[in-house]
């Protein structure tokens, strides 16, 4: 697992266009290496704001977007197209806009009445149906996995002191009595958050920056969920100066 990389930008504004042209960066080299890339998205504010980004800008065409999977690290299991999902937040930020192959678009199942266990088992099974031979624990090697922090220290819908923090045997679990609404969600557990070669949170506003601090500063992941994931190669922490208003100046990469 690597070390973590801290890279903080002035403002909101210009950790949104870093992320994006970062994300672009790396999607153009995984396929110039000849490979399908696979990229694990998340919701916010934040999120959001890099998505839209990425659809308008001009660099967007050096990526072949319909060689790349899509995929959730947690999703709120509501019903299909309610604009809480992270997945219609995504389709109209940037996906229905940049032409990916619809095959190639994995959204946590929404809620037909089937009930959030299913949908976690069967998200599951797409996860083991894409995990090639040399993947472990039935997911696939993540090229990015991008992640958000909640002012508890939250990532995905794993929430501190929760039960699914526990989870060491399942990718993928139902999530009931979640802190925050809606209380149900779907969420990667964190043996599948471990399964990405680059592990980038994005975290802007001043409210994150005790959970940023405690997070790089080795607290436990049952009570600090941000702590734990870490890339295989890389893991980068994204910031502004408000979400790493509690971070040492000295130990920052220096702006780029």
């Amino acid at each position: 697992m690597s070390s973590p990389s801290i890279l903080v930008q002035a403002d909101a504004a210009a950790l949104t266009h870093a992320a994006a042209a970062r994300l672009i960066t790396r999607l153009v080299d995984v396929q110039a290496s000849g490979r399908i890339a696979h990229v694990v998205l998340t919701g916010g504010r934040i999120a959001a704001a890099i998505y839209q980004v990425v659809a308008a800008s001009p660099a967007r065409s050096a990526v072949d977007w319909k060689r790349v999977d899509f995929w959730w690290g947690d999703e709120r299991f509501l019903p299909d197209g309610d604009p809480e999902r992270n997945e219609t937040q995504a389709r109209n930020a940037f996906l229905n806009s940049v032409g990916v192959d619809p095959s190639r678009v994995h959204p946590m199942p929404a809620d037909v009445g089937q009930g959030a266990e299913k949908a976690a088992a069967d998200y599951a099974s797409s996860l083991a149906a894409a995990a090639g031979p040399g993947d472990h624990g039935g997911v696939p090697t993540f090229d990015i996995l991008m992640l958000g922090v909640g002012p508890d220290g939250h990532v995905a819908s794993l929430f501190p002191e929760q039960p699914a923090l526990h989870e060491q045997e399942r990718s993928v679990v139902a999530v009931h009595g979640a802190p925050k609404p809606p209380p149900t969600r779907v969420s990667l557990t964190q043996p599948a958050l471990a399964r990405a070669s680059e592990v980038w949170f994005v975290v802007s506003g001043e409210d994150k920056a005790q959970a940023v601090r405690l997070a790089l500063s080795g607290a436990g992941e049952l009570q600090i969920p941000a702590a734990a994931p870490k890339g295989l190669n890389r893991t980068l922490w994204l910031l502004d100066e408000a979400a790493a208003g509690q971070i040492p100046k000295q130990v920052r990469a220096p702006r780029t």
